[in-house]
């Protein structure tokens, strides 16, 4: 069986034998005295470079206390979204962080964690807009802001087809043509938007309580490394029973998690 997913991951990831490795369990992380965690090096507040030249974010943080809980220095291998999956597989990194969105198609080359984090998708506004619910945003008279090659603009245009639509090119762009009043609404994964807010405290800002949909983010360990993954999942429920996790978000994000992981001892 374990040959069989070896030869399933080479040929879906375009990995050859040479490139294929053990993962390392967590009796040899230990021993090791380092963990290799992969972070994206782009993709603040998450992580991202400092003035400094050093990793700084909400991964970074996370990183460093499961570096603690082992005993164990930490090493942030820059790893961009594309490479997460065939980092773990390669054995270039233990665990992956950087905004790892559970599916079923990733579920069937790594393993997951419990959840992290989630990601939800809501609508970002103002005041000046009186609507309650996201649905109520499908008139033309409201004009919605999403980043030019967004997944997420596509599935606007198709659930809010009467809505007109503003691209630009950042999240920094989509949340100052709000701001502006060149645009009306984001509708997104409104965590990541959040902390952009604050440079416009002249506008006060709403988001609707009503989430499209929420997704779960874990962390991302090789195929079958029990080991890591349990030990993982204790950690995480101690994370988010003590209040890291929604705090250590809080400070790099400027806002709450819109719906925060509420922690399950039996997962």
């Amino acid at each position: 069986m374990l040959k069989a997913v070896t030869l399933v991951l080479a040929a879906v990831l375009g990995l050859t034998g040479a490139q294929l490795a053990q993962a390392r369990p967590l009796d040899q992380i230990i021993k090791s005295g380092t963990i290799r965690i992969g972070v994206n090096p782009n993709f603040p507040p998450m992580s991202s470079y400092n003035a400094q030249n050093q990793l700084a974010g909400f991964d970074i943080d996370v990183g460093n206390k499961i570096a603690s809980t082992l005993n164990v220095k930490v090493e942030f291998v820059p790893t961009e979204s594309a490479q997460r999956v065939p980092f773990l597989v390669s054995d270039r990194i233990d665990i992956s962080l950087g905004a790892l969105t559970r599916s079923t198609d990733r579920a069937q080359l790594i393993d997951f964690t419990v959840p992290l984090h989630t990601e939800t998708m809501a609508v970002l506004t103002t005041d000046k807009i009186k609507a309650t619910k996201w649905t109520d945003l499908n008139t033309p008279s409201v004009t919605l802001v999403d980043m030019r090659g967004n997944w997420s603009v596509d599935y606007v245009k198709d659930k809010l087809p009467k809505a007109k639509m503003l691209l630009v090119d950042s999240i920094a762009d989509t949340v100052r043509a709000v701001a502006q009043g060149r645009g009306d609404a984001i509708v997104e994964n409104i965590d990541f938007f959040m902390n952009f807010t604050k440079n416009y405290s002249n506008v006060k800002w709403r988001t609707l309580s009503d989430p499209i949909f929420v997704n779960y983010d874990c962390i991302g360990v090789a195929k079958g490394n029990e080991s890591v993954r349990d030990y993982l999942n204790v950690v995480l429920f101690d994370l988010h029973s003590s209040g890291f996790v929604n705090d250590t978000w809080k400070a790099a994000y400027g806002a709450p998690m819109l719906k925060p992981i509420v922690p399950n001892p039996y997962f």
